[in-house]
């Protein structure tokens, strides 16, 4: 059976993520510390209830995650309630949890948007978005313009997931397409800066579907879960590559 350390697994997603290069809303790498060697690591967009309970069940030593279990917005929170639902078994079962927040969304080979972007066939890809002078996604060409609905129909098989489509009335034909996954609602505004036709991110709120339509661009919100499976994902065939050790996804229902 192969095995990993902590230490190393660690140390190849700093230099693969370089998270340190990140101002993020919580803390990335290893949030909760747990067995030394590791023959089995679970991946999943979220640290939520379903998920840790899964990586018990299967015998994972490890957790990797988009969203981890700590942010700065919830502040200092004692661990009660659904909190501990979740950092219980974590601890109980001597399981590590690893939490990769904007360095999974903007990394340009293995990140959910440009993981995205590969699959939706957009070529030429390169840094789009910023938070805090990082990049937050990625922006690229489609090598035959697709007409809205094309693309629509083409990003909803992607994904998996029902899309909905802000619609920008004077552009017929879109070339051009920058993604930030998730919850980047007001991404599309840098798209129009930057000349782009079209973007594409996970949620939209109510204000941005009109905005964005007046703006000239076609805006695609296309569930904010179902959008940032790509990079973990793609994040998971690395280390079966690298490591060899068993590595097992996760999903979730999750609509939103």
């Amino acid at each position: 059976m192969k095995t990993v350390e902590r230490k190393e697994l660690e140390k190849f997603f700093d230099v693969i993520l370089s998270p340190q290069q990140y101002k993020d809303y919580g803390p990335n790498g290893l949030q909760i510390e747990g067995a030394d060697h590791i023959s089995k690591i679970a991946f999943a967009v979220s640290a939520q209830k379903k998920s840790i309970e899964k990586a018990v069940e299967i015998g994972a030593q490890c957790l990797v995650v988009h969203h981890g279990l700590f942010w700065s917005f919830h502040g200092t929170k004692p661990i009660t309630k659904s909190f501990a639902k979740r950092v219980r078994p974590l601890i109980k079962n001597d399981i590590n949890l690893f939490g990769y927040h904007l360095p999974l969304d903007g990394h340009i080979e293995y990140g959910n948007a440009a993981s995205l972007g590969k699959k939706l066939g957009l070529t030429n890809l390169c840094n789009f978005g910023d938070y805090k002078g990082m990049p937050t996604g990625v922006k690229g060409v489609f090598e035959t313009p697709k007409t809205p609905e094309e693309l629509k129909e083409l990003i909803s098989k992607v994904v998996e997931h029902a899309v909905i489509h802000s619609n920008a009335e004077d552009v017929s034909e879109i070339k051009s397409l920058g993604i930030i996954t998730g919850g980047a609602n007001s991404g599309w505004k840098d798209a129009s800066h930057e000349g782009l036709n079209a973007y594409l991110t996970g949620e939209m709120s109510e204000h941005d579907y009109h905005e964005s339509r007046e703006s000239d661009v076609h805006m695609f919100a296309a569930g904010h879960n179902a959008t940032e499976k790509f990079g973990i994902k793609a994040l998971m065939g690395l280390v079966e590559q690298n490591f060899e050790v068993e590595c097992v996804f996760i999903d979730s229902s999750n609509p939103a």
